[in-house]
């Protein structure tokens, strides 16, 4: 099949409706698209026809994870050209390849569907590569889903994270300033949590969604809190109870194996819930607000920092990310900034504080990429090939979106003020940003 590349690119700029952004290589060797552009290298035939049969994200997750598809050049460049066809005019872009797929009668399109299931051979597509999340029972978010969710994303082995995260293990954003390192602005981000929680010696803290155990370890040694910290993820909650004992502050941390909605034993001083929310789900955001209120004490402060997406035209059309929803975070959702800050509120917290720190997790996902890829060999031992890719993808293009602002992420300071109003929140509160020695 002599020159596919050329076929293929006037195809999909025939359904597309325009110029495609990127070179494309096609698996007869055979190139075609604009020169000096990233190259889009598509390996097998089978990844047109995984395209076919799910278009739009989906379809292309499949073969990137099973690696028929792959980028020559600069990941970052190649997914900010495409993003214009997959983000920001999403709707047309949908409904041409919806167009294709439903076979409608524009003779165009059906046309150009028909030549392009010639060029990707015989049908149906390969089934799912076998990391996609499959077998997920109940409703979304009861207990036992939200615990197979979590299984799914954080029991991958704790030696991957250490390779993704460095040394920190904090699996959130980083707190940068000019010049630092990955390890320096994740500390710089616990203990900016810690001093937004105004933590003082033999205050309780309580760390929902705990983690390696990194802010618990923080708060215990700088500060000398008494933290319990909870995670549904078995390997996680192992990994986090050794540097506990290894740093010697068994006295002071306690990490289980729990559900935020199962914590028996408040009130806490505190409450730091970071880069947990997100799998909470928007039919259980409330409870969720209401649970950790209710585990305050009169006065206690909630740190809750969070991914938010931007608001949709149409909130009822908001749909989950399907490459997300079924490699990375199975049932996870954002939601937009104003809505978490009205459902705090909502549950009778004060919110004394937000701050913005969208382009804080951009540089944060650009560390982490620059680390999978320095040890790829041995992440793809630890895994798996189609593993390693889904991380990748995930995170670069995770970066992209804070970037073009997209995404974004937010702490919120809440506050469970008493009825008198006597919350103990200082005239000026920001006095975090006045960190001394």
């Amino acid at each position: 099949m002599a020159d596919a590349a050329s076929r293929l690119t006037t195809l999909a700029e025939e359904l597309l409706g325009g110029p495609l952004p990127v070179r494309l290589r096609a698996w007869d060797g055979s190139e075609a698209g604009p020169a000096g552009a990233p190259v889009l290298i598509v390996r097998d035939r089978r990844a047109l026809r995984r395209m076919i049969w799910k278009p739009g994200e989906l379809g292309l997750a499949r073969a990137w994870v099973a690696g028929e598809l792959d980028v020559e050049g600069d990941l970052y460049d190649v997914l900010d050209r495409i993003s214009g066809l997959l983000w920001e005019r999403p709707e047309d872009t949908r409904s041409r390849l919806a167009a294709v797929r439903d076979s409608v009668k524009d003779p165009r399109l059906r046309s150009a569907a028909r030549a392009l299931m010639r060029l990707a051979g015989p049908l149906p597509p390969p089934p799912p590569p076998v990391e996609e999340m499959r077998g997920r029972s109940g409703s979304r978010h009861t207990r036992r889903r939200d615990k197979q969710a979590i299984s799914h994303h954080y029991d991958v082995g704790n030696d991957f994270y250490t390779i993704v995260l460095g040394p920190s293990m904090v699996y959130s954003c980083a707190y940068w300033t000019e010049g630092g390192t990955l390890e320096d602005a994740q500390r710089d981000k616990l203990d900016l949590v810690a001093r937004k929680l105004n933590l003082k010696e033999g205050d309780r803290l309580l760390d929902v969604g705990c983690g390696w155990g990194s802010m618990a370890l923080h708060a215990a040694r700088e500060y000398g809190a008494r933290v319990v910290g909870i995670t549904l993820s078995r390997e996680q909650a192992a990994y986090a109870r050794k540097r506990v004992a290894d740093e010697g502050l068994t006295d002071l941390v306690e990490i289980r194996v729990q559900d935020y909605r199962d914590v028996p034993d408040g009130p806490y001083d505190a409450i730091s819930s970071i880069g947990m929310a997100e799998h909470v789900g928007a039919v259980k955001y409330r409870e969720y607000a209401d649970t950790l209120y209710g585990l305050l004490k009169p006065g206690g402060r909630l740190l809750n920092h969070q991914i938010s997406r931007r608001p949709e035209p149409d909130e009822q059309a908001y749909e989950v990310d399907p490459f997300i929803d079924a490699y990375v975070f199975p049932d996870g959702e954002l939601a937009p900034m104003g809505r978490t800050l009205s459902t705090l509120e909502d549950a009778g917290f004060e919110v004394r504080d937000v701050e913005a720190l969208r382009e804080h997790y951009a540089l944060t996902l650009r560390r982490w990429v620059a680390n999978l890829e320095r040890e790829w060999g041995r992440a793809v031992r630890l895994t798996s090939p189609g593993r390693a890719r889904i991380w990748r993808l995930y995170m670069a293009a995770s970066a992209v979106s804070f970037e073009r602002n997209r995404i974004g992420v937010n702490q919120f300071l809440a506050v469970k003020t008493p009825v008198a109003g006597t919350g103990g929140t200082a005239l000026r509160p920001r006095v975090w940003n006045e960190k001394t020695d």
